[in-house]
C-alpha cells in the first residue's frame, strides 16, 4: 500500500520520518504553538477561529502522529549510489547483489545473481530468499530496479538498497564488472 501526500507536505513528512517519535511530537507541538501565537498577534482568540478549535487540533495532532508512525514503521528500500554500493559490497560479505534486468550477459556486477522482473523471474526467486540477508538490487534501467527493490520490501524484506543510477552508474565509476 502506497501513501500519497500533496505535494507541499511531502518534504515535511520526509523530514519528520527521519526524526524520532518525541522528536516529532515537539516539532508538531511547536507549530502549533507558533499558529496560535500568530493567531494572538493578529487579535484574534483561538476558540473564534472555526478551524483552530480545540477539538480540532486535538484531531490533526493525533492523525500526525497517527500517520507518521505509520510511515516511520513502513519498511522502504534505501538508494544508495555506486560508491556507497561498492563499500556495502566490501562490509557485507554475505549480502546478495540482484540484476533485475534483461541484459545480464552484456555485463553485471561481480557476484550478482539474475532475476530478471520481466519473466518473473524474481517473483519466483523472492519465496526462497532470505529475509534477514542485505540485498543491493540493481537494473540497467532505473524503473525496473525501483520495482524490484519494491518487490522485495513488499514481499517483507528489510535490508534492501538499490543501486542509484543504475548499472550504468556503476561502469562510469570505474567498478569492475563480469559478463
Amino acid at each position: 500500500m502506497q501513501i500519497s501526500y500533496p505535494d507541499h507536505l511531502l518534504i515535511s513528512v520526509q523530514v519528520l520520518k527521519m526524526l524520532d517519535p518525541l522528536t516529532t511530537i515537539c516539532f508538531i507541538l511547536s507549530v502549533v504553538r507558533t499558529n496560535l501565537k500568530e493567531a494572538a498577534e493578529m487579535k484574534k482568540t483561538f476558540l473564534s477561529v472555526p478551524f483552530l478549535s480545540v477539538p480540532f487540533l486535538s484531531v490533526f495532532v493525533f492523525m500526525m502522529i497517527c500517520g507518521l508512525s505509520y510511515a516511520a514503521g513502513k519498511a522502504s528500500y534505501v538508494d544508495i549510489p555506486p560508491a556507497e554500493a561498492k563499500a556495502l559490497i566490501e562490509k557485507t560479505p554475505d549480502i546478495i547483489i540482484i540484476d533485475v534486468s534483461p541484459a545480464y550477459a552484456k555485463g553485471h556486477l561481480p557476484k550478482a545473481v539474475h532475476y530478471y522482473i520481466g519473466d518473473g523471474s524474481l517473483d519466483k526467486a523472492i519465496p526462497k530468499l532470505d529475509k534477514e540477508k542485505t540485498y543491493l538490487v540493481y537494473c540497467h534501467v532505473d524503473r525496473v530496479s525501483i520495482q524490484g527493490a519494491k518487490k522485495l520490501i513488499d514481499a517483507g524484506f528489510k535490508k534492501v538498497y538499490r543501486l542509484k543510477g543504475s548499472y550504468k552508474a556503476w561502469v562510469d565509476a570505474g567498478y569492475p564488472i563480469e559478463k
